[in-house]
């Protein structure tokens, strides 16, 4: 199924498995609509969601983020991942934290985030996390026909349906997950 968004044409995920991280490649293999999730393949200098916006002329309202979270009560520590457009930005400190039951969130230290996924930085994806991890996905996310998210690696990004992105292990859709920027 190819798929146009700004200047890119994908390509079908599972058949240019190259371009995803294997964890990613591994979970779109299971997934039941695996076959409708596009893959692009980009300059890796361009990964950051506003450069690659930039670059291959798609708005922030047809991409989304996705970031590892830390959160802490006592000596309970988790490591969960939140996706939001990235015109808005994730209430960690509000609805994350409320969610969790924790008393602290913060992003996770790089490296860490990196190590844990298995992905590179500035390419995570909710799609290949490992399946005891939470993730929370704003509303406005699932809603969407089409979004470009991170496909694992740096040279590519993923494209989806908000849909089809819910059907993921452990999701948790959260209205308001993604506050106004």
């Amino acid at each position: 199924m190819e798929i146009t968004l700004g200047t890119l044409t994908s390509k079908q995920g599972l058949e240019h498995s190259e371009l995803l991280s294997s964890a990613t490649a591994a979970m779109i293999a299971t997934l039941v609509d695996g076959k409708d999730i596009g893959v692009v393949e980009i300059d890796p200098q361009f990964s950051d969601t506003a450069s690659f916006c930039n670059e291959y002329k798609v708005g922030p309202e047809a991409s989304a983020n996705c970031v590892i979270i830390e959160a802490k009560r006592g000596e309970v520590r988790q490591l969960v991942a939140c996706v939001v457009l990235a015109n808005t930005r994730a209430d960690i400190n509000g609805l994350v934290r409320k969610t969790l039951d924790a008393r602290r969130a913060s992003f996770a230290p790089m490296e860490e985030a990196v190590r844990e996924t298995g992905m590179e930085f500035g390419a995570i994806t909710p799609i290949g996390l490992p399946s005891n991890w939470t993730i929370l996905i704003d509303s406005k996310v699932i809603e969407a026909d089409c979004v470009i998210i991170g496909s694992g690696i740096r040279k590519s990004k993923i494209l989806i349906s908000g849909k089809l992105l819910a059907t993921i292990p452990n999701v948790r859709v959260l209205e308001g997950l993604g506050q106004a920027r």
